[in-house]
């Protein structure tokens, strides 16, 4: 049975602030803006001056955004052939073709904003970029499905750090702590959608795994991140971070055994977890060199 081309839905009636609106709901705003930010108060936290902050943080929106849309484009077939709404593209409020013509105007515009940042940070977020779109493309549906991530989250503190003066590399531990986000991240991106991307075929890591896998793996870097960051820079935890390796345990467990009255506990009991993490990482951001 065939499925509609979802670039052929939006008609060109469509008002140009229904395509804008949906064009921007196209880029995954949540995620988006989530990166941004942290990236962008990281480096606040790190030291870096106010101009330096915003064109880090505006180099990282340009490459997430770019990515955003390449999803959301590349995605449209499948999308549709599991009727998956919510999604512009599927629902027909904006062109398969403007999204993938915005998804690499962005990509262009990233290239120029990245290198500014410094040849070797503009060369590390790029790569980031890069894995992310091979993610969109290609990993996804492989067991690697987890390695983009891995590469895109572990580069933020180099992004940051690379922009000061010297260009100085980060420490391990913020590296390492980033990339176990990176792993919680993608389990907790996919895991909603597992049952639906199975039937397009996709087989990536949390796929292999299955909903219960995913949904029991998910706190474990998450812990382990939290750990990182309270034992990897040299002196004392502190009280917030003794406070969040003491806590981290307990409350992923408790998110698991509450999984069985409510479908979401595990997932719950994750993002408070990883909301504790990223506070750990801006308080240690003086500490990333």
């Amino acid at each position: 049975m065939g499925t509609t081309d979802p670039s052929q839905v939006s008609g060109p009636a469509a008002w140009p602030l229904r395509r804008a609106v949906a064009l921007a709901l196209s880029c995954h705003p949540g995620p988006v803006v989530a990166v941004t930010v942290l990236t962008t108060a990281l480096a606040v936290s790190a030291g870096l001056g106010g101009a330096r902050c915003a064109l880090v943080g505006a180099a990282v929106l340009a490459g997430q955004l770019s990515v955003g849309w390449c999803n959301d484009a590349f995605d449209a077939r499948r999308d549709a052939a599991v009727g998956r709404r919510g999604k512009p593209v599927v629902d027909g409020a904006v062109s398969r073709r403007t999204v993938w013509a915005a998804a690499f105007a962005a990509l262009l515009l990233c290239v120029p904003l990245s290198l500014a940042c410094g040849l070797l940070a503009g060369t590390v977020h790029l790569t980031a970029v890069a894995a992310a779109w091979m993610y969109n493309l290609k990993l996804k549906a492989t067991l690697l499905s987890w390695l983009p991530y891995v590469v895109g989250f572990g580069s933020l503190p180099a992004v940051v750090t690379l922009s000061m003066p010297g260009h100085p590399w980060p420490q391990g531990w913020a590296v390492t702590a980033a990339a176990l986000l990176g792993v919680a991240a993608h389990l907790g991106d996919v895991l909603p959608d597992i049952d639906d991307d199975v039937k397009t075929g996709l087989r990536g890591l949390p796929h292999r795994l299955g909903a219960t896998g995913t949904r029991l793996l998910l706190p474990v870097p998450l812990v382990a991140a939290s750990a990182v960051l309270v034992l990897g820079p040299a002196g004392p935890p502190g009280a917030w971070g003794a406070a969040t390796l003491a806590a981290a345990p307990p409350t992923a467990v408790a998110g698991l055994a509450l999984g069985r009255y409510w479908r979401k506990a595990a997932f719950a009991g994750t993002v408070v977890v990883a909301a504790a993490d990223l506070a750990l990482l801006l308080v240690r951001g003086t500490a990333l060199v």
